[in-house]
C-alpha cells in the first residue's frame, strides 16, 4: 500500500509517497518525479520504507512562485524537511542523475542527516576538463528551449548526454534521463519539460560538489554508474567524483536508468550497496 502526503515547505507544496516498512529509504530525483521510480520502490518496498516524491515545481509539487528556479541546495532543504515530517533524524539516500545531485547537496548541508548516499550518475560537468565547453552546450540548451521550443531543446540535450552516439544506451531506452516521454505528451509531461529547461537545467548542470564536505561527513557517499553507460556524460562526471572522493564506483544494471527496466536486479544491487 501506497500512502501520499503533502508537506509545505519555504515556497513549495511536496507531493511525497511513502510504501513498505523497514529502514528508511530516500529515492530521490531530479527533474524524475515519483511515479518514475514506482517500479523500484515497489520492490524495494519489502524491505524497506521508501519515500519518493515529486521535486518542486514537477507534477504534483506546486510552488508559490512559478518563476522560481530550482538548485540543489533548495532540493537538499526539502528532502531535510521531509526526513523532519517523517520523525526521521537521518536515512539512507538513492538519487539519480539531478537527484543525485541533490543528495551530495543533501550530505554537504545537513551531512548528520544521511547515512548512505548512492549518487547513480550525477551530472557533475563541472568537475570534468572540459567543463567551460559543458557550460556553454546547457547554456544553447536553455536558450533553444526559449527560442524554439522542447523539441529542438530536447534534440539537444539528448545528443549532448551522449543518448545518440550508438553506446551507453544498453537497455535501449534512456529512462533514467530526463527525456520526452513515448507518444503524445500530456499537458504535465510539456509543464515538467518546461519546468526542466526554463528552471532546474541549468542549475543542476553547474553545482559543484564540496569534496571537502563530503569527505568530512559522517555519511558514507558511494558514487554508482551503470554497466551499460560508458558512452553517456553521466559516466564521465560519476568517474570523476569517485575518484575526487577517492572511492571506487559501484556497477549497476542498465544504463542511466536502469532501474526502470530492470528494477528487481537494480534493487539487488542497491541493497548489497547500502548494507556496505
Amino acid at each position: 500500500m501506497t500512502a501520499t502526503h503533502t508537506l509545505d515547505v519555504p515556497g513549495a507544496h511536496l507531493h511525497y509517497e511513502v510504501r513498505g516498512a523497514g529502514p528508511l529509504l530516500l529515492v530521490v530525483g531530479s527533474p524524475m518525479d515519483a511515479g518514475a521510480f514506482a517500479p523500484l520502490a515497489d520492490v524495494l518496498a519489502g524491505d524497506h520504507t521508501v519515500v519518493t516524491h515529486d521535486p518542486r515545481g514537477i507534477s504534483g509539487s506546486t510552488l508559490d512562485d512559478p518563476d522560481q528556479d530550482s538548485t540543489p541546495e533548495l532540493r537538499a532543504d526539502d528532502m531535510a524537511a521531509l526526513l523532519d515530517a517523517l520523525g526521521a533524524d537521518s536515512a539512507d539516500v538513492f538519487g539519480s542523475s539531478g537527484g543525485a545531485v541533490t543528495g551530495l547537496a543533501l550530505v554537504a548541508r545537513h551531512p548528520d542527516r544521511v547515512g548512505t548516499l548512492v549518487a547513480h550518475e550525477p551530472p557533475v560537468m563541472e568537475l570534468l576538463p572540459d567543463a567551460a565547453e559543458q557550460r556553454a552546450m546547457t547554456d544553447d540548451i536553455v536558450e533553444t528551449f526559449h527560442r524554439e521550443g522542447q523539441g529542438a531543446a530536447w534534440m539537444k540535450f539528448m545528443a549532448g548526454a551522449g543518448f545518440d552516439s550508438g553506446d551507453g544506451g544498453g537497455d535501449g531506452d534512456c529512462g533514467g534521463a530526463p527525456t520526452p516521454p513515448p507518444g503524445e505528451p500530456s499537458l504535465q509531461d510539456i509543464a515538467n519539460g518546461a519546468r526542466f529547461f526554463g528552471h532546474e537545467l541549468r542549475g543542476t548542470a553547474r553545482y559543484v560538489p564540496d569534496i571537502a564536505a563530503l569527505k568530512a561527513a559522517p555519511a558514507r557517499v558511494v558514487v554508482g554508474v551503470g554497466a551499460a553507460s560508458g558512452g553517456l556524460l553521466t559516466y564521465r562526471t560519476s568517474i570523476a567524483l569517485a575518484e575526487l572522493l577517492g572511492t571506487p564506483p559501484v556497477e549497476f544494471p542498465g544504463d542511466h536508468g536502469g532501474f526502470l527496466g530492470r528494477p528487481e536486479e537494480f534493487a539487488e544491487v542497491l541493497r548489497r550497496t547500502l548494507a556496505g
